[in-house]
């Protein structure tokens, strides 16, 4: 028998030996051992302080995680002065603040939706939707290299934390792995 022939029968034996075990294997009821692996819960906070406490860790996970993405990749090379024309790696440099400011974009939003379950956190971040919403663009803006929009995302992410504190959750800045900024 040439080779991709004798492969083949080898794997349509193998995989007859594996479906009958199986199927012998099986006892009456199956429809029932269905049902008790479908019955069974989720688990979900049940009381209203588990979702409130649940609301402020989400809350603190995004927005540390965007504050660390826009103090690492967008405030810090701009202090340094890695925006400006001429400097050395200056568009790779552009291209990572655009990708930062656009997962800070992200992680506010999920920060913002997460706070939802804590009525503190909900009130303190009610004025800032529109700030929010507003640094959908500056991405853009950052990638062309518009060091205005520095500023924009600096002033947003302290207001974020100022609100965060003013509920009595702290936000620490968590700089998001490689990964995690791909992914967004």
């Amino acid at each position: 028998m040439p080779a991709p022939i004798r492969s083949l029968a080898v794997a349509l034996a193998l995989c007859s030996t594996l479906f009958v075990g199986a199927a012998a294997c099986g006892g009456g009821g199956t429809a029932q051992e269905a049902a008790a692996y479908i019955a069974v819960a989720t688990p979900a906070p049940s009381t209203p302080a588990q979702r409130q406490k649940f609301a402020k860790a989400r809350f603190t996970a995004n927005a540390g995680l965007a504050a660390g993405a826009a103090y690492q990749w967008i405030v810090k090379p701009w202090k340094a002065g890695a925006f400006k024309k001429g400097a050395r790696e200056r568009r790779a440099t552009l291209v990572k603040a655009g990708l930062a400011g656009t997962f800070a974009y992200n992680r506010l939003k999920a920060a913002r939706r997460g706070a939802q379950g804590d009525p503190a956190l909900e009130k303190a971040l009610a004025p800032l939707g529109a700030a929010i919403d507003a640094l959908k663009d500056l991405s853009a803006k950052l990638r062309k290299g518009d060091e205005s929009a520095v500023k924009s995302f600096k002033d947003v992410i302290d207001k974020v934390k100022a609100a965060g504190n003013s509920a009595g959750v702290r936000v620490r800045n968590e700089v998001p792995t490689a990964r995690q900024l791909a992914l967004g």
